[in-house]
């Protein structure tokens, strides 16, 4: 989970005091820079290397022993984690699974049904946090509609933490009424009438982020639910999982890890249900995931949670190039969830945001008031260029770097229109560019080329050899290059 400028408690609001974290606030993590100390009655507790929470002071959810390792972002660790620059640690939990974690799983891997492009739509997380209910996501649909997005492709209009009841009845999950009157199947109803999905979260854990009941151990029951109410989508986190539950060292093969199992499980869950739902594995980048993703969902999350700032957006870019040969249909790295419309991201950094996540094929669910947009904003996430190369059902990988920098600013690869070159400046001023065609896969020297701005629509004229052009600070040339 992640956290937002203001922190809204799941369980009940609280206002926020200065300095301090409200109820079931994040108040620590990877790059986190708010609050560290808890309101009175809730003690900031370590959940994983990317979110700490405050939990009440008499719970017993997690009791960690932790331990702390320093390594490297845009490698994977000796425990198959995508590091980072800073100090992490490292956590075994005392609570205790009621089922082995040596139980069996399943072969076989996410449905076919779903899942061929990378997902389009949009998410509760960063623009509300855990104050959300039936209004204001069915606002959001609507907003899909009026603005114009779902006749563009983008179809998924998802629920994250915090939509649960505090405790099981009968071993089910259940929706809290006061949130959503008409239940989760209710609300499914509603947004599937106006030609849209509907998608719900949950945790390979014994209980979410911000502590509701988790699926571990629960996942036939919960996929029966989920189906039942007819969703179309899961995001499954990565919180409060149980000591015996660790991965155990390095591994050879991913595919023998404890994380593997975990998140497997649930897959042959989904697969035995009649309803087809795509599954979105976040477990932040840890157990090599990238290597075993594509046997278990239909994306995995490449990252820690997403902030509304440039420095994230470069960090999630540097370290995903490192791994798009893993891209592909069906399966797609996840570089977190949007955060256009939030924070003070210049549109030259919005528009980088939203390139890159469509040319390295993440799924691009946006996470901000929808209304709240300007003009500006929704010119970049209507692109109608953009989206097609995201939604190409005929060519499934993500561009690649064809020209090695650091950081990482020259991408290239095909559509059924042609191909695309796609270049980055990360530097902090504006700086010429230049496309040497012989560099780019699928192109020649001596042969002349039409130039088409994927920004603009406009073609750009007929170059041979090279085309050069002068590239904002942070932002990104998008380009179509075809056969003169």
């Amino acid at each position: 989970m992640k956290s937002l400028a203001v922190v809204f408690s799941c369980a009940a609001l609280f206002e926020v005091a200065i300095a301090q974290a409200s109820a079931w606030a994040q108040c620590g993590g990877v790059s986190w820079t708010g609050a560290t100390t808890c309101v009175t009655g809730y003690t900031c507790s370590y959940l994983n290397a990317y979110y700490s929470q405050c939990i009440p002071s008499t719970s017993t959810v997690v009791t960690t022993s932790v331990a702390s390792t320093t390594t490297t972002r845009s490698s994977s660790s000796s425990t198959g984690v995508v590091t980072s620059s800073s100090t992490r640690s490292t956590t075994s939990t005392t609570v205790s699974s009621t089922t082995s974690s040596s139980t069996a799983v399943a072969s076989g891997g996410p449905r076919k049904e779903v899942g061929k492009l990378p997902a389009l739509g949009w998410n509760t997380w960063n623009a509300y946090g855990g104050d959300i209910n039936e209004t204001k996501i069915l606002n959001a649909a609507n907003a899909f509609i009026s603005l114009g997005l779902k006749d563009l492709g983008y179809e998924y209009v998802n629920i994250d933490d915090c939509w649960a009841q505090m405790a099981r009845v009968d071993g089910k999950m259940v929706p809290d009424a006061t949130k959503f009157p008409n239940g989760i199947s209710g609300l499914a109803t509603t947004i599937h009438n106006l030609g849209l999905k509907i998608g719900i979260y949950s945790d390979a854990g014994l209980t979410t982020c911000s502590g509701f009941p988790g699926s571990l151990n629960y996942e036939t029951v919960d996929a029966e639910t989920f189906s039942g109410w007819g969703i179309d989508y899961l995001k499954y986190d990565n919180c409060n999982v149980p000591s015996e539950w660790n991965d155990s060292g390095n591994y050879a093969d991913w595919t023998l890890s404890k994380s593997y199992e975990r998140y497997k499980r649930m897959t042959t869950a989904l697969n035995a249900v009649s309803r087809p739902i795509q599954y979105a594995i976040c477990n932040w980048g840890n157990a090599q995931v990238w290597t075993w993703g594509p046997q278990v969902g239909h994306s995995w999350r490449m990252t820690g949670d997403s902030s509304e700032t440039w420095s994230y957006i470069q960090s999630a870019i540097t370290n995903n190039a490192n791994y798009l040969d893993y891209v592909g249909f069906y399966g797609h790295n996840d570089m977190d969830m949007m955060e256009i419309g939030n924070g003070d991201l210049t549109i030259a950094e919005i528009r980088t945001h939203f390139a890159a996540w469509a040319f390295m094929k993440s799924p691009i669910l946006l996470g901000t008031d929808l209304s709240a947009l300007t003009a500006a904003e929704l010119a970049v996430i209507k692109n109608t260029e953009l989206l097609a190369f995201h939604q190409d059902a005929t060519y499934g990988a993500a561009a690649k770097q064809y020209k090695v920098t650091s950081p990482p600013e020259y991408y290239s690869g095909q559509s059924s229109k042609g191909y695309h070159v796609f270049i980055i400046n990360f530097t902090s001023a504006a700086s010429t560019r230049t496309i040497t065609f012989s560099e780019v896969p699928g192109l020649a020297a001596g042969v002349s080329y039409k130039v088409h701005d994927m920004w603009t629509g406009s073609d750009l004229g007929t170059f041979t050899g090279s085309y050069s052009a002068s590239v904002a600070s942070h932002d990104t040339l998008a380009v179509l290059i075809t056969t003169a």
